[in-house]
């Protein structure tokens, strides 16, 4: 069993910054893969970012350049780095922990860009 909870989540203005945590207890090693989703009102969820064993990293067209995925040594943390934040970018952010078919979802965290 594992469980994620995400953090950093707020309120910024657009060409901010914020920096998004999720902490994963449990078993969690490289065959997992980490990845950051978001949602927001009446749309379908969007991939964001992954980080997979290796440390090699994927993300969605309409972050890329802007975002950067993470992930400490320990497996225990991984991090989204969000800069050059557009309104666009507004929905609750997850983080989500894949290894082949079984995966976990944390609660979310908010984040709103204002104009």
């Amino acid at each position: 069993q594992v469980q994620l909870e995400e953090s950093g989540g707020g309120l910024v203005q657009a060409g901010g910054s914020l920096r998004l945590s999720c902490a994963a207890s449990g078993h969690t090693d490289s065959t997992y893969a980490m990845r950051w989703l978001r949602h927001a009102p009446w749309k379908e969820r969007d991939f964001v970012a992954a980080i997979v064993g290796g440390g090699v990293t994927r993300y969605g067209d309409s972050v890329k350049g802007r975002f950067s995925v993470s992930r400490d040594k320990t497996m225990s943390a991984v991090y989204l780095q969000m800069t050059s934040l557009k309104p666009e970018d507004t929905a609750v952010y997850y983080c989500n922990a894949k290894s082949g078919p079984v995966e976990y979802w944390g609660q979310g965290t908010q984040v709103t860009v204002s104009q």
